[in-house]
C-alpha cells in the first residue's frame, strides 16, 4: 500500500485548568460515570497545574518520528491528533486533506485490543472524514496492535533489570520482590468481546484479546528479566465506571497490600498497559500507588513505560515500514504479529449498536 502521511493519533489531555472538567465530559460522554466521579478525577488533573503531560509526551515523540523517519527511509510527513483534545482528529484530517494527502496510516498510542483502545479510534476517525465529507476521498488505515513487538518491551526490560539489581544491591532477595504489570481496567465485557470474533475461544475470559496480550507482554519481560525466583502478576487500575458494572480485577492498590501480607519485601510496578508517562501513571501509580505501598511498609518502585525511547521510536518505524514497504513483521509471542486490519465485530461498542465503519 502507498502511503502519503502518518498520523500519530493519540487520547489527548487538558492543557489548562479551565479545561479539565470539559475534557472529562467529553472523554466519558455517554458512559454514564457519575459527575463526583469526574469532580474525583478532575483533582488529579489540578494537582499536575490542570495540564496532562500526554500532549507535550505526543510533541516530544512526533519530533523524534520526524528526525527518525527519513533516516529509516521513509520520507512522508507525519502529523498528530487526538480524541479528546486539540489538534482534535476533525482539524488534523481536514488539513492533511487540504494538503494533498489522500492515504493516511495512522499509529496509536495503544498497544492492546479493545473497544477503547482499538475501534474507537477507527470510529473517530471514520466520524473525521464524515465530518468533513471526505467518505470516499480520502483513505485512513491502521497501524496492527504492537503488545509484542520488541522494540515496545525493551526499554521497559532494561528498566526492570536495572530496579531489580537495585533492590538486590540493597539486600533484598528476588524471592522476596513482586512485579506488578499493570494496565487499564475495563468492563470485564468489553474485555470478554475484545479481539476478533473467530479468535475469542483462545483467550481466557473475563479480560478476553485484552487480558492474553497483556499476559504475554507481562511474560515476555519478565523472560528477558531472567530472574526465575521473581513473581509477577497482571493488575490493573484507574476504573472509572459504574460500581454496578464488573471491570477487570485485582486493582494495583490491593495487590501491593497482599503482596506485603504474603511477605514480600518490595513491589515494582510496571505500567505495561500504557506507552507514555500519562496522568494514569503520574498520578494512580507515582502518587497513589506509591502511597499504598508506603502505608503497608513495602518497597515501592515505578518502572519507565516506552515513552520517547530510541528502542520504541524504530518500532514505529518498523511498524510503518510493514505496511508501506513490506518490512518484517516482528512479533515475539504466539499470538502475533497481530492482523494489519480488524474485522467487522473486532471489539464492539457495547454501549450501542454503531454500523460497521470501514475496516484499518
Amino acid at each position: 500500500m502507498t502511503y502519503d502521511a502518518i498520523l500519530l493519533t493519540s487520547f489527548g489531555g487538558p492543557e489548562s485548568p479551565e479545561d479539565v472538567m470539559p475534557y472529562l465530559q467529553r472523554v466519558t460522554a455517554g458512559r454514564g460515570v457519575p459527575i463526583e466521579r469526574l469532580e474525583e478525577v478532575s483533582h488529579h488533573y489540578l494537582a499536575l497545574g490542570g495540564v496532562s503531560p500526554i500532549n507535550q509526551q505526543n510533541r516530544d515523540l512526533l519530533e523524534k518520528l520526524r528526525k527518525r523517519f527519513p533516516e529509516r527511509g521513509i520520507d512522508i510527513p507525519v502529523y498528530w491528533g487526538n480524541r479528546n483534545s486539540e489538534p482534535f482528529f476533525k482539524d488534523v484530517v481536514q488539513e492533511m486533506y487540504e494538503a494533498g494527502h489522500r492515504n493516511v496510516l495512522a499509529w496509536v498510542t495503544s498497544a492492546y485490543s479493545s473497544y477503547s483502545g482499538c475501534r474507537q479510534y477507527r470510529e473517530n476517525l471514520y466520524q473525521a472524514l464524515e465530518d468533513n465529507d471526505l467518505v470516499g476521498k480520502m483513505n485512513i488505515d491502521k497501524v496492527r496492535h504492537y503488545f509484542d513487538h520488541p522494540g515496545f518491551l525493551a526499554p521497559i526490560s532494561v528498566d526492570l533489570n536495572h530496579e531489580v539489581a537495585r533492590f538486590k544491591a540493597s539486600g533484598i532477595s528476588p524471592a522476596k520482590m513482586k512485579v506488578l504489570f499493570t494496565t487499564h481496567s475495563i468492563p470485564n465485557a468489553m474485555g470478554e468481546s475484545s479481539g476478533p470474533v473467530e479468535r475469542r475461544e483462545e483467550f481466557a475470559k473475563p479480560g478476553g484479546a485484552y487480558e492474553a496480550q497483556h499476559l504475554v507482554a507481562s511474560e515476555l519481560v519478565m523472560e528477558m528479566l531472567g530472574e526465575p525466583e521473581v513473581s509477577w502478576q497482571l493488575v490493573y487500575q484507574s476504573r472509572s465506571g459504574s460500581p454496578q458494572i464488573p471491570w477487570l480485577e485485582p486493582d494495583v492498590n490491593d495487590a501491593i497490600r497482599d503482596a506485603k501480607e504474603a511477605g514480600f519485601e518490595a513491589v515494582l510496578v510496571v505500567p505495561i498497559g500504557f506507552v507514555s508517562d500519562h496522568v494514569e501513571v503520574v498520578w494512580d501509580l507515582d502518587n497513589e500507588a506509591k502511597e499504598t505501598a508506603e502505608e503497608v511498609g513495602i518497597g515501592f518502585k515505578r518502572i519507565r513505560t516506552s515513552g520517547i525511547a530510541d528502542e520504541f521510536v524504530d518500532a514505529i518505524a518498523e511498524l510503518v515500514l510493514e505496511r508501506t514497504a513490506g518490512g518484517e513483521k516482528k512479533a515475539l509471542s504466539k499470538l502475533g504479529p497481530w492482523a494489519d486490519f480488524c474485522k467487522p465485530g473486532c471489539c464492539p461498542n457495547l454501549r450501542k449498536d454503531l454500523p460497521v465503519v470501514a475496516e484499518g
